[in-house]
């Protein structure tokens, strides 16, 4: 008798991927919402035009052309990883993939500083087919298809002499390019998951898993079982395929299980085969209980894997009920969950008949037959969903497992049923099981119980893997930054203003001319010595532009562009054991406020609408593969708010690639919205819709004026006393503050305080917002707001409405927003509040005046104040210099190359630092050379 074993409880912390038409999972996730198809020919590169030919079912033609390929977003940065280029041409491109995917899961899941505390108990599992791809088939072509060639023309023509034979010989080589052994080793298959390892130095244990198209769900079970054995902390697993070859597909079609209509229609009665796909999943799991104990954001919970194979059978080929019923069996009673709860199933679904067919009679058979109330109705909402999300990107074989999972997580994540295309007329069995297939999704409703989910992966030779999945109770997503301008054309269009046509020419980080000197010691006595021993020049010559690691010691010194005279300025300051933040581009600390010891804390703190808006930020865009951002100057209020949270979230993305983590995050104004995107409390994918769909002209209202006013609040309260349409809207330290109101009244009050030598200013700004006059244009946004998922975030967000952290009550955050649209922005109280909370870091993440506030607030406290984004600097010598005000303060673990891109020396401009993958072998064409050689003496006709 067995004992009953406890759920797996393993969290999924981090995922990415590249799949058909999505270069992440974000891009992934809406392709599957709104049912968009990734499959298309088969493009230039991956396999010749010459092999397709639709009436022809023989090895060497196929009839089939159509499938799911990542050709257009397949590149790889090969220098950010300490990789010679090189090695990119001549290895299997899915290493490169699975690296750079590796990293992006890593840092998705918080990166290796908050995940990673010994490197010894990370491992790599991955599935990976033991196909033929495109590397091994390059060499081939250099070893085998050449001495091919000069074989059979020799047998062929046998008085060909051996000069011409050499010419044949000389110009294959030519097209094939030089040979470079040293990245021979690029075609080992298991560096798959061992460069990953390798490059990212992890010390556990790191293999590849062969289980044909139920690799990655059979990789996920040994993950899954090292982290519950305890004998690993994380695992990073997944799969991937990057298999097109021309002798891949030609097994598929002597198999005849390419679709002949060019359509993959899974469960659906006119389904005829399968589309060949590829792609890239991968998962960053650990114990749930660990994840909850590091406050780590959870996308779903595994509750059990089962893994089983079909037995004795008359073929191979053909799939097995009780193989694919056990696997499931074993999954959902390793997970204690009743079956009858599962509310979407993202199923094998082929698309080839015998398989679907055998499938859906697994699922009826384990789950049961359709309740006799809905047996009639075939889309009755009582019935759970089955799915395949082949149907968009084909079967990405080793990887579909990753694929169906990725897809089952995210529809957990966004409480989501997602749809199957091609499924029009679906199976008659299908009716007779608790299943129904959507064509359009549909939220995903709760019965009160958390939602329940199953993905299925069966390969070929009766390999059966299944994986039980239940939603997260506190998912925090971190989605990436939208930079569509559709919300800003509407904004145009509604404010009636042609939209500038701008041309933006940006700013590579390797174009630096800054260089810096970083020096550090075990005392500030030390470090007064070296700076005496060393002259200006030898300092100035120790000087980088490029950081790749910085010294070790408690006491540090930073200094950018360093010059005779601010060395002077260094040594004199050293000398009288004082500390130096940033003015000068210096920075010395006596007494590092952020290190563990003092254990500091560091507060993001997001800008709001300031009168003149131009970060220089298009370079970090770059960098992080984002558009560059639409920024105008504008007198459209809207317009430059929906810029403002933009490049908020894009400075936010490029810290966290740092490894820089806030304690907790604020803003001012409409900043404190971006505070809330980045926490994860509204999901990014909601937010981009929530803006799309609001009549931004709103936010301009006539007969309204904001005053600036260079004193206190007590001071302008003062000037308002008798007017009764103004008020004080914002409180933004002690030697600023600013009113709102009736346009005369405020003009009246802005003389008066200048009367009093009080320095003022009408600001370019009709919006209304912190004040009364805002409320008869709340109700329209305020609904709006009401229909968005919050969820919980990632970090404490501190409210500048009330002074202290969000409530943690959902109805309290919502009345908290209507709150914020009318009252005072209260930031000098929130700063000492922030203060007395335990922050001594505040980082503006954006452009504005949000440091000098700070220092005005808390000018008799020893503070650090950065500005992120800079209207004279480019952004990424910017955030390098964030960098180093934090390293100097205490900040260990920063990882200052994240924001450089590749090699930035002069070598760089000899090749493109991230570049397409060679992802095909086409056959090898001599061009110009073969007419040389058939005009010699032998007649080649």
């Amino acid at each position: 008798m067995t004992q009953q074993a406890n759920p797996l409880d393993i969290a999924v912390v981090g995922m990415a991927g590249i799949f058909p038409g999505a270069k992440d999972i974000n891009s992934f996730w809406q392709n599957i919402e709104s049912g968009k198809s990734a499959l298309s020919d088969v493009p230039p590169g991956r396999w010749d035009i010459e092999y397709y030919d639709p009436s022809n079912v023989g090895a060497e033609r196929f009839y089939c052309k159509r499938g799911g390929f990542v050709d257009e977003i397949a590149t790889f940065d090969a220098p950010s990883f300490g990789i010679m280029p090189v090695a990119i041409d001549y290895g299997e491109p899915d290493q490169f993939l699975t690296l750079k995917t590796a990293a992006e899961a890593l840092e998705d899941a918080g990166g290796a500083k908050s995940l990673i505390d010994d490197p010894t108990r990370v491992g790599v599992i991955l599935g990976r087919g033991g196909y033929y791809t495109s590397g091994m088939a390059r060499l081939d072509q250099r070893v085998r298809v050449l001495e091919q060639v000069v074989t059979t023309i020799k047998e062929v023509i046998p008085d060909v002499s051996g000069d011409d034979l050499m010419k044949v010989r000389e110009s294959f080589r030519k097209a094939l390019g030089p040979e470079h052994p040293e990245a021979m080793i690029g075609l080992v298959p298991n560096l798959a998951a061992s460069r990953i390892a390798n490059r990212l130095d992890l010390q556990g244990p790191a293999y590849t898993v062969d289980a044909a198209c139920a690799s990655s769900l059979v990789a996920i079970d040994h993950a899954t079982k090292e982290l519950a054995s305890k004998r690993l902390d994380v695992v990073i697993t997944g799969g991937t395929n990057h298999a097109h070859d021309v002798t891949f597909w030609s097994v598929f079609t002597q198999l005849g299980a390419l679709s002949p209509s060019e359509t993959i229609r899974p469960f659906d009665r006119r389904a005829d085969g399968l589309l060949i796909g590829e792609g890239t999943g991968i998962f960053v799991l650990e114990r749930l209980e660990d994840a909850i104990a590091n406050n780590h954001r959870v996308y779903a919970v595994i509750k059990g894997v089962g893994v089983a194979s079909d037995g004795r059978d008359t073929s191979l080929m053909k799939p097995k009920l009780e193989g694919q019923l056990l696997s499931l069996k074993r999954a959902w009673e390793s997970s204690q969950i009743d079956p009858a709860s599962v509310g979407l199933i993202e199923a094998h679904g082929a698309g080839t008949p015998i398989g679907d067919r055998t499938e859906l009679a697994t699922l009826r058979e384990f789950f049961g037959p359709s309740i006799e109330d809905v047996a009639n109705e075939p889309n009755h909402p009582d019935r759970a969903v089955v799915g395949s999300v082949k149907s968009m990107i084909g079967h990405a074989m080793a990887a579909a497992g990753a694929a169906g999972m990725m897809k089952a997580i995210l529809s957990l994540h966004n409480k989501t049923l997602p749809p199957t295309l091609n499924c029009q007329e679906p199976i008659s069995t299908l009716s007779q099981s608790k299943f129904r297939v959507l064509e359009k999704s549909i939220p995903w409703e709760s019965s009160g119980s958390n939602r329940i989910a199953g993905v299925s992966a069966f390969g070929f030779g009766g390999i059966n893997a299944h994986v039980v999945l239940e939603e997260s109770p506190s998912s925090t997503a971190r989605s990436p930054i939208s930079t569509s301008n559709s919300q800003f054309d509407k904004l145009y269009e509604l404010a009636g203003i042609q939209r500038p046509k701008v041309t933006i020419s940006p700013i590579r980080a390797e174009e630096s001319g800054e260089k810096v000197l970083v020096m550090a010691g075990d005392s500030i006595s030390e470090l007064a010595l070296r700076l005496s021993e060393m002259s200006d020049e030898d300092l100035i010559s120790s000087a980088k532009s490029q950081i790749s690691e910085v010294p070790s010691g408690t006491y540090r010194i930073a200094v950018i562009n360093p010059n005779q005279k601010k060395l002077t300025l260094v040594r004199k300051i050293v000398s009288q054991n004082k500390s130096w933040r940033g003015r000068n581009d210096i920075w010395i600390s006596s007494n590092p406020m952020l290190s563990k010891e003092k254990g500091g804390r560091i507060a993001f703190v997001f800008p709001g609408v300031e009168p003149t808006f131009s970060p220089q930020v298009d370079d970090v865009a770059e960098l992080l593969g984002h558009p560059a951002p639409d920024i105008e100057s504008s007198g459209v209020i809207g317009f430059q708010a929906a810029a403002i949270i933009t490049v908020g979230r894009l400075l936010n993305e490029a810290l966290l690639k740092a490894r820089v983590r806030p304690d907790l995050v604020s803003g001012h104004s409409i900043g404190e919205l971006t505070a809330v995107l980045v926490s994860g409390m509204i999901p990014s994918s909601e937010y981009d819709s929530f803006i799309a769909s609001m009549d931004l002209s709103r936010v301009a209202m006539p007969n309204t004026l904001f005053g600036a006013v260079g004193a206190s609040k007590r001071v302008a309260q003062e000037a308002i006393a008798g007017l009764d349409d103004v008020v004080v809207s914002h409180d933004n330290c002690p030697h600023q503050s600013i009113i709102c109101g009736d346009e005369v009244q405020v003009r009246t009050a802005l003389e008066k305080l200048r009367k009093q030598k009080v320095l003022c200013q009408e600001l370019p700004f009709r919006s209304g917002f912190h004040s009364p006059m805002f409320k008869p244009y709340l109700g329209a946004i305020m609904e709006k707001f009401h229909s968005l998922t919050l969820i919980e975030p990632s970090c404490e967000i501190w409210s500048a409405t009330i002074c202290e952290p969000y409530p943690k009550d959902i109805n309290e955050v919502r009345t908290l927003a209507e709150r914020h649209l009318l009252e005072p922005v209260r930031f000098t109280e929130l700063v000492q509040n922030l203060y007395e909370a335990g922050v001594r870091a505040f980082i503006q993440v954006g452009i504005g005046s949000l440091t000098g506030f700070v220092d005005d607030t808390l000018n008799s406290k020893d503070v650090l104040t950065l500005d992120a984004a800079s209207a004279k600097r480019k952004g990424l010598d910017q955030l390098r210099a964030v960098l180093l005000g934090l390293w100097v303060e205490g900040v260990d673990g920063i990882d200052f190359n994240a924001l450089i891109r590749g090699d930035i020396t002069t070598k760089r401009s000899e090749y493109k630092s991230e570049r397409y993958l060679k992802l095909g072998a086409p056959l090898i064409r001599l061009g110009e050379n073969a007419q040389k050689i058939s005009r010699g003496p032998v007649n080649f006709g």
